[in-house]
């Protein structure tokens, strides 16, 4: 006894030293409502472990290691605090008194923390942990018994009145260990039954984590015989939405067996949660720092190199440049430690060769901080399945869109998906959400629910322009510079900002560059197979890619003139051809996004005009690609009109770029010549 009240006594100097007995205060004053009847009173206090440890050793132990006595502690000197200071005049027994002690941190040791990578985790101790994870999918909010008061049904009985059996939900417990009919009296065994007016009610969810390598699976990397197994995450009341699927998050919770009959299965009731990262340490190497150095005389030299040397893996430089400059653009404006700040770039390629495409695609996506490969046959946004942890409600579980959050998610080529899956993806892509509709009757609702979640993530698609076309009429007046989009339908190709056709001007001479290439890579693998170049490996640019994706960019005066320049103009020209306006409200979004990405990828971080340059090549060759030329003439591939075989070459693409950025300014000027009267206004 005299231990339990030392223990008790530092719990009293850590509540009145850490600010928690004033807060108690504020927080008993809601209670006081006349209105309000409860049979439990529930209060958090914020606990750090390494704070109580420096205090009472004794007292950090029972709570690293007990928290069930740690909490009965608590709520003890709760009761006595509420009573002397006449708090709560209505709270009559310790028991009305439901305290949840809140970890804030948890001590830095291996002990204290749960790596989902083990397998089985079910045979710790039930003590706090730490684990992170990705949240794959979760149930909407249900309730569940805070607290209920039981009285005697002997009328005699001292128990028959007051609050001497109330029943408060413990970790771990399941709604029948909280309220059911065949509980019996303490003091004379007989049956006790609950005063339904006094039963306390909060909110529930259930969350379902897995280790974040786990997307390694649905990502590039070869199967392996890691077992992945996710954990069921308990939220309960202030917790309940501090969790969005396909996010990172770290928890601090208690495991604990829950019993089923005649199943027992293991979860883990969670405590606090916070939003988590790892960490990705970006650096840029020898070569690409003497490329820069070597460079500097040009703001666009270089990242034409870096995209030129691109995929050497898979396809020879010079090959797809534009495709590969799409991509690393999109691959750096990927945000995974920040999906919120995510500028999507969805890109589209034309090609008659899928094959190496994909492949191409495929390499990308393993840059990718987050990436995950859509399979055609595969959920791309939601599906339901009814909880099997009692609660009977429906859990929704991510696909691959929500599970790519703040990276990219490919779904190879359209041709193979169902029109169902288009229509679905064009809606996804106009609206950036997805809703998932919840059935009542199926799921024990009065009626259907929707629920929307945010799709944060960049799509690569491929199609085969030669395939049949999806047009179900002719149209005999085809404008200049449009191509069949081959099984994607006009609205969906529209939904996607970046197309780009992948045509090499070679022809043969291409695809025998091509076949030397996947031959010299067979026969002899891992050497270098092109020594007259600047190598640059895989760990390279996935180190590049990731210290660009940090750059913090803004938009020079210039650069924003031109983007809004071309942008007012482009609407004026198309919209005054007869065919309807062609530049969508999206596409200025898209203009400033290609152009920060651009910034990025030159470690830059200010967006120049020459970066608003190729973001309007980019963007003029895809609307030209939809809906045909305009006023504004570039060529077919205005980023690279040019082989980069040389340093003539390189000089010769700057002469071809500075003409084409004339070009743009002149259109600007004479479809637009408010634009430079308008930026300054809006400065």
């Amino acid at each position: 006894m005299e231990e339990v009240f030392l223990l008790k006594e530092s719990v009293l100097y850590f509540l009145d030293r850490s600010g928690a007995l004033l807060k108690l205060a504020e927080d008993c004053k809601p209670f006081n409502d006349i209105q309000r009847n409860e049979a439990v009173y529930r209060f958090c206090i914020s606990v750090n472990p390494s704070d109580i440890i420096e205090l009472d050793p004794r007292l950090g132990d029972c709570v690293l290691h007990d928290p069930l006595k740690a909490t009965s502690l608590f709520q003890s000197v709760c009761f006595l605090s509420i009573k002397t200071l006449s708090l709560i005049e209505k709270i009559h027994t310790e028991s009305q008194v439901n305290v949840i002690l809140k970890f804030t941190h948890l001590p830095p040791f291996p002990e204290y923390t749960m790596d989902l990578c083990e397998f089985p985790c079910g045979y710790g101790p039930m003590r706090p942990v730490a684990m992170e994870g990705l949240v794959i999918a979760m149930t909407r909010v249900t309730k569940y018994t805070q607290g209920a008061r039981f009285l005697c049904s002997e009328s005699d009985c001292p128990c028959s009145t007051g609050f001497h059996h109330i029943r408060v939900h413990a970790p771990g417990a399941t709604e029948s260990a909280t309220v059911r009919s065949d509980f019996s009296c303490l003091l004379c065994s007989s049956h006790l039954k609950e005063d339904i007016k006094f039963r306390v009610l909060g909110d529930k969810q259930l969350v379902e984590l897995i280790h974040v390598k786990a997307l390694d699976v649905l990502k590039v990397h070869p199967p392996s015989a890691l077992r992945y197994q996710s954990v069921t995450l308990f939220l309960r009341d202030e917790l309940c939405n501090s969790m969005r699927i396909g996010r990172l998050y770290r928890v601090l919770g208690i495991p604990a067996h829950v019993h089923q009959w005649p199943n027992v299965t293991w979860s883990v009731e969670a405590n606090s949660v916070k939003p988590w990262e790892p960490e990705y340490t970006g650096t840029i190497s020898s070569n690409f720092q003497a490329l820069l150095t070597a460079t500097a005389c040009s703001p666009w030299r270089f990242s034409a190199i870096v995209a030129n040397s691109f995929g050497s893996a898979v396809v020879p430089p010079g090959l797809y440049s534009t495709l590969k400059l799409g991509l690393l653009l999109s691959l750096v404006q990927g945000r995974g430690d920040n999906p919120d700040s995510l500028h999507c770039l969805d890109l589209l390629a034309l090609t008659t060769d899928t094959l190496i495409l994909d492949r191409l695609m495929t390499y990308s996506l393993g840059l990718a901080g987050r990436g995950v490969r859509h399979p055609a046959t595969g959920e791309m946004f939601a599906s339901l399945s009814r909880d099997d942890h009692g609660a009977g409600t429906a859990n929704i579980h991510a696909g691959s869109a929500l599970l790519a959050t703040g990276g990219v998610c490919m779904l190879g080529d359209l041709g193979h998906h169902r029109k169902d899956k288009m229509d679905a993806l064009q809606s996804v892509l106009e609206s950036r959400t997805v809703s998932v509709i919840i059935p009542g009757k199926k799921y024990g609702e009065d009626a259907d629910q929707q629920i929307s979640f945010p799709v944060q993530c960049s799509f690569w698609a491929l199609a085969d322009s030669t395939a049949p076309s999806k047009k179900t009429t002719r149209n005999d007046s085809i404008v200049l510079g449009t191509v069949d989009m081959g099984p994607v339908p006009a609205q969906l190709a529209e939904a996607f900002g970046l197309v780009i056709l992948c045509r090499e001007a070679g022809g043969e001479q291409a695809l025998l560059a091509q076949t030397v290439h996947t031959l010299r890579q067979a026969v002899q693998p891992g050497e270098p197979l092109y020594p007259s170049c600047i190598q640059f490996t895989t760990q390279d640019y996935q180190e590049f890619l990731a210290h660009a994706q940090g750059i913090q960019t803004e938009l020079s005066p210039g650069a924003e003139m031109m983007i809004h320049g071309y942008y007012m103009a482009s609407r004026r020209v198309r919209s005054d051809s007869g065919h309807g306006a062609k530049v969508s409200v999206a596409s200025i979004k898209l203009l400033i996004s290609l152009a920060e990405a651009h910034s990025k990828l030159c470690l830059r971080s200010t967006v120049l005009e020459e970066d608003a340059v190729i973001a309007v090549l980019l963007c003029e060759n895809a609307i030209t690609l939809r809906h045909g030329a305009s006023a504004l003439i570039i060529p077919p591939d205005a980023a690279f009109p040019c082989d980069l075989c040389d340093l003539e070459a390189l000089h010769r693409r700057d002469l071809i770029l500075e003409q084409l950025h004339q070009s743009i300014m002149h259109f600007v000027y004479a479809y637009a010549p408010g634009a430079t009267s308008y930026i300054t206004e809006e400065e």
